[in-house]
């Protein structure tokens, strides 16, 4: 029973490996021609490589779940092709028992998605569009057209590039007073934040007053800027609600709930992330119902269609129901919930019209 379960295992997880690696080399190669679009005189084509290399994490986290249950399409019918299914069931072998096998190396997979969506997707991204801004606009002057603006009371900020840990590159501070004049406009090419004395410290700063009839310059090697802005928040900041950890969406969501401010978007990607895991196990069990019911008798080719096929229509049912959830206002949870559902209904009643 080892050696049959090991066998099984081993057939699913190159399956899936080989499925992973199609899937997100054919994204890599798409996203390196666009980035190439992209190339000017301080962003090169190794820096556009940089880039995609850098937000690899992102894109297998994304693949898993299709991979999987391509993956679980083609191993599970290769073992089906050569009858090897077949006599599994001769000897004795149920059903259940068979699909706990392909689940085993499948769980392999759920721990390294949990894994990359947590503890990298989020600071690797954050480098890579950090240091993609920095390369184009780097220390130098406002651009306001991309980079991120931020308000704090009567100062509005923007920052050409925010990188993991603290650094801010090109910022520029304006504050007005009560009446909407401004007061005082700096910039300095680069600050860091100091988590031991909670303040950022900026550099080669250049500061512009406005009084009535006159204005003042001054210059600063360094000077000392004390603000409610952390690193953490620029993080929430500057990547979209998908690419964020599940720590970091719970905290906000309950920031903005104290702030009595819309939440939906950031808790439909919370549950997003948490439901990935049985998303992946969802597709799998619908992905083996399908290699034991309908695909049976099918050719290679076209089980490798259906998957692809099940795998849109998912992604796009998910797509659909996240913003409904938003404009009709029924629980992000539910909106998440029901595709996942769907498919282990679906899986699990054909499974037992298969046993």
């Amino acid at each position: 029973m080892l050696r049959l379960s090991r066998h099984i295992g081993s057939t699913i997880f190159l399956s899936i490996a080989v499925a992973l690696l199609v899937l997100v080399g054919l994204d890599v190669v798409a996203a390196i021609i666009d980035e190439a679009g992209d190339v000017r005189r301080n962003y090169h084509f190794a820096d556009a490589l940089i880039y995609v290399g850098t937000k690899l994490p992102s894109t297998i986290y994304e693949y898993i779940p299709f991979s999987s249950l391509i993956g679980c399409l083609f191993g599970l019918g290769m073992l089906a092709s050569s009858s090897e299914v077949v006599v599994m069931r001769a000897s004795g072998i149920s059903l259940l028992r068979i699909v706990y096998f392909v689940l085993r190396p499948v769980m392999l997979f759920v721990v390294l998605a949990v894994t990359i969506g947590e503890y990298f997707s989020p600071y690797l991204d954050q480098l890579a569009e950090g240091r993609r801004e920095y390369l184009r606009k780097g220390e130098s002057a406002l651009d306001s057209s991309s980079g991120l603006w931020n308000r704090e009371g009567s100062e509005f900020m923007h920052f050409n590039a925010v990188f993991p840990g603290g650094v801010l590159f090109g910022v520029s501070r304006f504050q007005f007073a009560e009446d909407r004049s401004l007061q005082e406009a700096s910039f300095s090419s680069r600050a860091t934040f100091n988590a031991s004395e909670n303040l950022w410290v900026e550099e080669n700063v250049s500061i512009t007053r406005f009084t009535e009839d006159r204005t003042e310059a001054e210059k600063k090697i360094t000077r000392r800027w004390e603000s409610e802005l952390t690193p953490e928040v620029l993080t929430v900041n500057i990547l979209p609600p998908e690419a964020l950890s599940i720590r970091s969406l719970n905290q906000y969501i309950d920031f903005l709930e104290h702030q009595n401010t819309d939440n939906q978007l950031y808790k439909l990607a919370f549950w997003t992330k948490v439901l990935q895991p049985l998303v992946i196990i969802g597709l799998v069990l619908l992905g083996i119902s399908f290699v034991f019911g309908p695909l049976r008798e099918s050719t290679m080719g076209f089980r490798i269609f259906i998957g692809v096929v099940v795998g849109v229509g998912f992604r796009i049912i998910q797509d659909m129901l996240g913003p409904f959830s938003i404009v009709f206002g029924f629980p992000p949870l539910l909106a998440v919930l029901l595709p996942v559902l769907f498919c282990v209904l679906v899986g699990l009643m054909l499974l037992r019209r298969s046993g």
